[in-house]
C-alpha cells in the first residue's frame, strides 16, 4: 500500500517501551522516544513519545523541549493506551523565553541591585531600571547610568517565561495517573543534502563512489537518541491552512513501515526513504554527516563535447576562434555497471590520483534526484589541450519566405598524446534539412544533432556541413 508523503515511523521492535518507564511531569521531557523524518526542503516531521502524569478532569499540561520553529497548526496529540479518553480543549505555543533581556523588561520602572567589582571587592548598588530599549538605562541616586558595568540581581522571577519553547495544553482526562502519549508536529529548520566523492581510475574508465548525508539542525531544539529517516524527492507543500491536515494524514500511516536491520533505502510513495538503523542525537545548531553509500569500480566514460548555439543559423556569422571543449564524465546508474541505487540530489566531487599518487580535485557538478537505470552526466571542466574554431563559410537567402542555406566549418585541434573523439552538438532552429556533411550525425531530438568527430593525437580534424533552414 502506498503511504502518504510525510509518513514517519520507528523501526519495529526499536520503539522505546514507554509503558515500562516511570511517568514524568509535562514539563519534564524524560523519559521519551523520538523519531525524526527530514526532507530536502527545510522541513522536518517530529514524533515525540512520552509517559506523562495526567490529572483527572480539566487541567493544564506543559510540554517543553519542542522545536522553536514548530508549525503549531500541525501538532497532533494522542494517547497510546487503547480506550483512553483524553481530549485537547485548548493549545498554546509559548515561545516567550527566559532570556536576560526578557527578565529585565519585567522590571522596568522598579529598583534592582547592581553588583560591581571595585579594587577586588564586590559592591551592591540599588538602581532603578528606566529602559531596556537599545541598551540599559539606570537611575542611581541623582545620576543616570547608561550600560553600567557589573551584573544585575533580580529579587524574583516575574512573568510567565519559559526556559525553552513549550506547548501548553488544556486537557480533559477521564482518569488521573501515568499515560503514554504521542505528540507529532512539523517544523522548519531541519534539512539534509547528499554529497558524493568519486575517485577516477588511472584510465578514466571506472570510478569509486562514496555518498554522505549532511543534516543541518537549526530548528531550535536537540533530538536525543532519535530514530532518523530521510525522504529524497521534491515534495509539494500545501498552503498554510492545509498543513494541519497534511501532518495528521502523515501520522495516520506512522506505524506501517517495516523494520530495518541495516541501512536501507526503499521506494516510498513517489519518493525514496532512507532509514538509519541506529539512534542518533541531532543537536541544535549542529551539522551532522552520515555515510549514505559506498561502491567501487563503477563503469564510466570521459566525453569531450563542443556545444553550439541556435543564433548561429539566423544571421550572418563570422565565426569564433579558440572555443573551449567541455569535459564530461558519464555513467549509467545500473547494477550491471557497478551501481544501480537511487541517488538523492547533491554535489559530486571528482578526484584522481596524480603521478605521485596524491588525489587531486578534477571537477565537481551537481546532480538531480537520479533513479536507478538513469544516466548521470557530470560537467568536469574545459579541456586544456583541445581547442576548436568555428566559422560560417556560406550564407544564402534562398527566398523571401525565410529560407536560408548555410555552410559551417568546425576545426578541432588535439594537442594531447592520445586520440580523442569530440562530440559536436548543434541546436538547429526551425524546419531544417541537412544537405551535406563530412561526418555522420545522430538526430538527438527534433532540433538537435550530434556529430562524433575523431581527432588524432597531435593532429586536427575538420567538420563541414551544409544545411537549409526554413522559418
Amino acid at each position: 500500500m502506498q503511504r502518504f508523503l510525510l509518513s514517519l515511523c520507528l523501526f519495529a521492535g526499536a520503539t522505546l517501551a514507554l509503558g515500562t518507564l516511570p511517568a514524568a511531569r509535562g514539563d519534564d521531557p524524560e523519559p521519551r522516544a523520538l523519531a525524526v523524518t527530514v526532507y530536502n526542503g527545510n522541513l522536518g516531521l517530529v514524533r515525540d513519545e512520552r509517559r506523562l502524569e495526567l490529572e483527572g478532569g480539566v487541567f493544564t499540561l506543559p510540554f517543553r523541549d519542542v522545536a522553536a520553529l514548530i508549525d503549531p497548526t500541525s501538532v497532533a496529540f494522542r494517547t497510546l493506551r487503547a480506550g483512553a479518553a483524553v481530549d485537547v480543549l485548548e493549545q498554546n505555543y509559548e515561545y516567550d523565553l527566559m532570556t536576560p533581556e526578557a527578565l529585565l523588561e519585567r522590571y522596568v520602572g522598579e529598583t534592582v541591585t547592581l553588583i560591581t567589582t571595585f579594587e577586588g571587592e564586590d559592591r551592591a548598588v540599588q538602581a532603578k531600571l528606566l529602559s531596556t530599549q537599545g541598551g540599559f538605562v539606570y537611575q542611581i541616586g541623582d545620576s543616570i547610568a547608561l550600560n553600567p558595568p557589573g551584573r544585575v540581581v533580580l529579587p524574583a522571577l516575574r512573568g510567565d517565561l519559559k526556559a525553552s519553547p513549550t506547548l501548553v495544553w488544556t486537557l480533559d482526562s477521564d482518569r488521573a495517573g501515568p499515560e503514554s502519549v504521542e505528540v507529532s508536529y512539523l517544523t522548519g529548520g531541519l534539512s539534509w543534502k547528499a554529497d558524493y566523492v568519486a575517485t577516477l581510475s588511472a584510465d578514466d574508465r571506472t570510478l569509486d563512489l562514496g555518498g554522505w548525508v549532511t543534516i543541518d539542525n537549526r530548528s531550535g531544539t536537540t533530538y536525543p537518541d532519535a530514530r532518523l529517516k530521510l525522504v529524497a524527492g521534491d515534495i509539494h507543500r500545501a498552503p498554510q491552512d492545509g498543513r494541519d491536515m497534511l501532518a495528521r494524514q502523515a501520522l495516520a500511516e506512522a506505524d506501517a513501515a517495516p523494520s530495518a536491520a541495516a541501512f536501507e533505502e526503499r521506494t516510498f510513495f513517489e519518493y525514496h526513504l532512507y532509514d538509519l538503523p541506529r539512534p542518533t542525537t541531532i543537536k541544535n545548531n549542529q551539522t551532522k554527516q552520515i555515510r549514505l553509500l559506498e561502491t567501487a569500480s563503477v563503469r564510466t566514460a570521459k566525453v569531450y563535447r563542443l556545444a553550439g548555439a541556435p543564433w548561429y543559423y539566423t544571421q550572418r556569422y563570422g565565426g569564433e576562434q579558440g572555443l573551449k571543449v567541455g569535459v564530461y564524465q558519464e555513467f549509467e546508474n545500473r547494477e550491471r555497471d557497478g551501481l544501480g541505487v537511487p541517488l538523492p540530489a547533491g554535489t559530486v566531487r571528482l578526484y584522481k590520483a596524480d603521478a605521485d599518487g596524491t588525489l587531486q580535485l578534477v571537477g565537481e557538478d551537481r546532480i538531480d534526484h537520479t533513479p536507478e537505470d538513469e544516466r548521470v552526466v557530470l560537467k568536469i571542466g574545459e579541456a586544456f589541450d583541445i581547442v576548436a574554431d568555428r566559422r560560417q563559410t556560406e550564407f544564402e537567402v534562398v527566398s523571401s519566405g525565410h529560407v536560408w542555406e548555410e555552410a559551417f566549418e568546425v576545426v578541432i585541434r588535439n594537442h594531447k598524446r592520445e586520440d580523442v573523439v569530440v562530440q559536436v552538438v548543434e541546436p538547429l532552429p526551425g524546419d531544417w534539412e541537412m544537405l551535406s556533411q563530412t561526418h555522420d550525425f545522430e538526430k538527438l531530438d527534433a532540433f538537435t544533432v550530434r556529430f562524433d568527430v575523431p581527432v588524432k593525437a597531435g593532429g586536427e580534424a575538420t567538420l563541414r556541413y551544409r544545411i537549409r533552414i526554413r522559418y
